[in-house]
């Protein structure tokens, strides 16, 4: 079976080339790339972005009990009146 519609090929690219020169003109033709570009990217940026957000949930977070090396160094003390005074 052969399909009836299909992707434009060869000679058709350069007839709709034709009819979007005639229909746009050639002098707004750079501007219609240009805002096309930046939709673009910015549809690529959101997109990202929502990628982003998607992989920081199911990345497991670590326990609060765990302690780095620089979390060693404070004494415990120091730590409660830090709290107090962020508290007050």
């Amino acid at each position: 079976m052969i399909p009836l519609i299909g992707m434009p090929q060869g000679a058709e690219w350069l007839i709709i080339l034709a009819i979007v020169v005639l229909v746009f003109g050639a002098a707004k033709l750079p501007d219609l790339a240009r805002g096309t570009g930046q939709a673009l990217r910015i549809f690529k940026a959101e997109t990202k972005g929502l990628r982003d957000e998607e992989d920081d949930k199911k990345k497991p977070t670590a326990p609060t009990s765990e302690l780095n090396a620089a979390d060693d160094e404070i004494a415990e003390g120091e730590i409660v009146d830090e709290r107090r005074e962020n508290n007050a």
